[in-house]
């Protein structure tokens, strides 16, 4: 049986959003006030929290793992689409780094100015961005959800920008003007980065890539008494949260009755190992015979 999880993910997102918040405002105005570049790209970054904070909860009011006539196997796309738009948001932000940091050094600009104050609040921002990375990745492996899993990731990206910029504001603050350009290009990086490692773990999903190896399925399959064989098994999905499975059986049962309770106990030990799966089996007489237990390329 599918989860609903929206709830829980709406909860988690809304807290997010507020501390996300209070933290773009406090990188913006201590960005203003010291000049900063790196900061002010810094606060860029946090402003992609927010908007994926907004884009979350958007996509996860759509996200209901129930199916309906339109949507026959429920609704969980929505929320890898929504975690595509947070790799979006990144790359944008990662752009927008590299242009300012390339203008500073063809037209220059006024020295950044920093004092002990302003570095005590970003070490507070600091903690609030660790805070909000651990608590979302921890809620969204409770409660299965993609989304908050892909904003934890770039929330954690956050962290280290921020951490890069302290200590290359505390170089400027010690008289390194040009740290501050200089780790602005880290910086990009880092944002990159995260953008590509959740377009990675979504596009399967999106994709239909496989969910759990054919061999797996071909192994527990067999194992039941009175199935000969099966073949061409796929499947697709996201183990441990939602996986659609299919197969031909071959089974050696000499009416529907006897097919149809080998097929049923093919199920449950199917869904007692990936659970929560949703099974569809082709039973096919003894005499039926393949050895082709997947697709592969170029297969009829």
């Amino acid at each position: 049986m599918a989860y609903d999880n929206r709830a829980a993910v709406r909860k988690v997102l809304l807290i997010t959003l507020l501390l996300n918040l209070f933290v773009m405002g406090l990188k913006a105005v201590v960005g203003y006030w010291t000049g900063s570049l790196s900061l002010l790209a810094d606060a860029l970054h946090s402003v992609t929290d927010s908007a994926n904070n907004i884009l979350g909860l958007f996509a996860s009011s759509f996200s209901s793992p129930y199916p309906d006539r339109e949507h026959p196997y429920g609704h969980h796309k929505f929320e890898a689409v929504g975690a595509l738009g947070i790799a979006a948001f990144l790359g944008i932000a990662c752009f927008e780094i590299l242009q300012g940091a390339i203008e500073r050094i063809l037209k220059g600009g006024a020295d950044v100015r920093i004092s002990a104050p302003e570095l005590w609040l970003l070490l507070i921002v600091l903690g609030v961005n660790i805070f909000v990375a651990f608590y979302e990745r921890a809620e969204g492996k409770r409660v299965g959800s993609q989304i908050l899993i892909a904003d934890a990731t770039h929330t954690m990206s956050d962290v280290w920008v921020t951490i890069s910029v302290i200590f290359g504001l505390i170089g400027v603050w010690l008289g390194y003007q040009w740290l501050d350009i200089v780790l602005a290009f880290p910086v990009a990086l880092l944002v990159f980065w995260s953008g590509w490692s959740v377009l990675k773990e979504n596009l399967p999903w999106l994709v239909d890539q496989m969910a759990i190896a054919p061999e797996a399925i071909h192994a527990i399959a067999v194992a039941v008494p009175g199935v000969i064989n099966c073949h061409d098994i796929a499947s697709r999905g996201v183990l441990g949260r939602q996986v659609f499975m299919e197969m031909h059986l071959i089974v050696d049962a000499p009416d529907v009755e006897t097919a149809h309770r080998i097929t049923e106990e093919v199920e449950r030990r199917l869904e007692e190992r990936f659970s929560p799966v949703r099974i569809i089996i082709h039973v096919e007489p003894p005499n039926y015979e393949s050895e082709q237990i997947t697709f592969e390329t170029g297969s009829k």
